[in-house]
């Protein structure tokens, strides 16, 4: 009887758009960038986390990249100490794939401001964190856990026009976890272009 009114109470906080314990620990990976240096999520102990996975092809990533808003908001997160790391987990021959090179041609061209920019062609690590959309947000708090994933925003559209008025969750999270608060809505559900897993 008790576990089922804790999730009722659960399902109940979710569909108001409340917070929820959500303590599930991040799990470790080590990804190579586009000059094959590798990064491990342990190199960022102590540090919060953001995991954008990203497909350059999908109309969704489009909106964020093409005027500026998601290289502006990783900007806003470097200089608050928070690292940024995009994850592409395209196989390759499928939308959003792209060689090394290709990767940081795109780096450049988009002046990305991400920390680094991962490979995942295989999916191991989109699949162990249940990565399903691109974009797909993660935060990881200082403790290594993941304090909220899903969607970017409270808007699902590829109008960069919504950006301004949606409520961003990602930012929110952050900034409840800088300020040693609860995160206000610690999971919501991602939209996008699904992960073009093999």
């Amino acid at each position: 009887m008790k576990k089922t009114w804790i999730k009722m109470m659960t399902v109940a906080a979710l569909a108001l758009g409340l917070s929820t314990a959500y303590a599930d620990p991040a799990p470790a990976f080590t990804l190579p960038d586009g000059h094959g240096n590798e990064h491990s999520l342990s190199d960022f102990e102590g540090k919060i986390v953001v995991l954008e996975w990203v497909n350059h092809g999908c109309p969704f990533v489009v909106k964020f990249y093409q005027g500026g808003h998601m290289q502006a908001l990783q900007a806003e997160m470097a200089e608050k100490g928070v690292v940024w790391l995009s994850i592409c987990s395209s196989a390759p021959g499928l939308q959003g794939w792209m060689s090394a090179e290709d990767q940081l041609r795109t780096i450049e061209e988009k002046e990305i401001n991400a920390h680094a920019v991962l490979i995942d062609e295989d999916g191991t690590v989109g699949r162990a964190y249940g990565a399903r959309t691109t974009p797909h947000m993660f935060v990881i708090d200082t403790e290594g856990n993941i304090a909220y994933q899903g969607a970017i925003d409270s808007v699902r559209s590829t109008n960069p026009a919504d950006i301004p008025e949606a409520r961003n969750y990602v930012r929110e999270a952050v900034a409840a976890l800088l300020a040693g608060e609860p995160v206000p809505v610690a999971q919501t559900q991602p939209y996008g272009c699904s992960v073009k897993y093999n």
